[in-house]
């Protein structure tokens, strides 16, 4: 298979790609060569070796791992076999895409169980909603299209949801935005600077991880207990601190599935206002209460602190990401603050993806309602799963949002991650969800995929941790053999 010409993207030195590995161990033989190559490709897929990147030479990678050359050899050519990468004479061996035969579709068979995405498929009312729209968009078409706000129909429909939530709004208190996690970047960039501090719940989120260090600001973290929030930890670093803005998920929190409570949000409302603190709210996951009705839950953090929080959302979980549409609810000098400073990077949002999600918060409970149920049965097939295949993992069972937070018996969550991937599995390190990286004793296993894939991929996964640990495995007599 050729690789894609793909544009020189920097080199990285042995010592570099040594760190980047990081639990990777030499095995010895062909299944060292195959560890490290499985490693490599984990980089690459995770975007930390972007394509066209100069590997080390052979030799000197050889020497920072302190493997043999051969070894090293072996590996790239299993990464060379894969499309990974490509080798020249004098100009050493780069990073690159694969390129699909043309006119091919992928085998469905090939592709990987993806563990590391949690986000599930398409509602069925998403493709109804873009038939309905179809005479509101001819109608749009008499216009320029650039809607800096939006659409004033979905900002009124977003608006009387909050609303409906407890949380009384009007649509010039919303911004319409190219999903949350693009409503915390345009936070970031009108009201911090390069320096500021910038509170982080660890674990968190991994992209936004990703967005406060693009924007040149530092992640201060604040470890998660065994249950609930350390508010007492954010009071001191607030106090100590003086972090410029929070990142918060305190709904179905991303990776632990927690949710804050009434009286610990008054609490932390309390703690921003004396700080004078803004802090971004992530909801994305507010409308998956698996075990209840939202509209039951606690009120939306800004009710206690409205002039604190702003708020960020998503379709991207309860509809489909492809919508690739979110929000920004705050006070209407924020939003004319955050419009202003989004010229810098786009002049609007999709005009028909909005009228696409206008049309499915006409009405949003049935489908919210199907998701739900949809997301329940997928987490009890996963739990179910995860008892029988890996029985010595702890986890509790989150009441909404989309994965499990799993604890294992050892450090051996990043080596999981790279074998994975020799078995079919793509799972996402839990050191991604950490500021300064380790909680190698976690893993996060999302319940986004249909049951079948669930199930398999939990038990090729516990195939995997059952060589990394030496204990016994629970594979079939498929051939498929745990890799470390």
């Amino acid at each position: 298979m050729i690789g894609l010409m793909i544009p020189l993207a920097g080199r990285v030195s042995g010592g570099r790609l040594v760190s980047l590995l990081g639990q990777w161990r030499d095995q010895g033989g062909r299944q060292g060569s195959a560890a490290l190559a499985a490693g490599i490709r984990l980089l690459m897929f995770d975007g930390q070796l972007p394509p066209g990147t100069t590997l080390p030479a052979e030799r000197e990678l050889a020497a920072a791992l302190g493997v043999s050359r051969t070894l090293v050899a072996a590996a790239w050519d299993l990464l060379r076999d894969d499309g990974l990468i490509v080798s020249r004479r004098g100009s050493g061996s780069r990073t690159t895409l694969p390129a699909a035969p043309p006119h091919t579709p992928f085998p469905e068979r090939n592709q990987p169980i993806d563990f590391a995405t949690a986000a599930p498929a398409a509602l069925p009312g998403v493709g109804l909603a873009v038939d309905a729209v179809r005479g509101a968009f001819a109608l749009e078409l008499a216009g320029h299209g650039y809607l800096g706000f939006g659409l004033d129909v979905l900002r009124e429909r977003l608006a009387a949801r909050f609303t409906v939530r407890g949380l009384p709004t009007t649509p010039d208190q919303i911004l319409v935005v190219n999903g949350a996690h693009h409503g915390l970047a345009l936070v970031l960039s009108a009201m911090t600077g390069p320096g500021d501090r910038v509170l982080v719940e660890q674990p968190t989120y991994t992209n936004a991880l990703e967005t406060i260090r693009a924007a040149h600001v530092t992640p201060v973290p604040v470890t998660m207990p065994e249950e609930g929030w350390d508010l007492d930890g954010m009071e001191a670093v607030l106090r100590q601190a003086a972090p410029r803005l929070a990142y918060l998920i305190v709904d179905f929190h991303n990776p632990t599935g927690r949710r804050l409570d009434a009286p610990g949000r008054e609490r932390l409302a309390a703690l921003l206002r004396r700080a004078r603190t803004h802090a971004v709210v992530d909801e994305t996951l507010v409308e998956l209460d698996l075990d209840g009705d939202p509209l039951d839950g606690p009120p939306p953090m800004a009710a206690f602190a409205p002039n604190q929080v702003i708020t960020v959302g998503s379709a991207s979980k309860s509809h489909w990401g492809g919508l690739r549409l979110g929000w920004v609810r705050a006070t209407e000098e924020v939003i004319g603050r955050l419009a202003a400073s989004r010229r810098a990077f786009d002049l609007g949002s999709p005009v028909f993806e909005q009228l696409v999600l206008a049309e499915l918060y006409a009405d949003p409970e049935p489908m919210l309602r199907q998701r739900r149920a949809e997301m329940a049965h997928t987490r009890s097939v996963l739990v179910d799963a995860v008892r029988a295949h890996c029985p010595d993992w702890t986890f509790e069972v989150p009441r909404g949002g989309l994965s499990l937070w799993c604890g294992l018996p050892a450090p051996i969550g990043t080596r999981i991650a790279v074998a994975a991937q020799n078995v079919g599995v793509r799972v996402a390190p839990a050191a991604r969800f950490s500021v300064h990286g380790g909680l190698e004793r976690r893993l996060r296993l999302p319940f986004t995929l249909p049951p079948p894939l669930l199930v398999e991929g939990v038990r090729r996964v516990a195939g995997v941790a059952a060589g990394v640990t030496g204990s016994s495995g629970t594979l079939g007599s498929d051939g498929l053999i745990p890799v470390a």
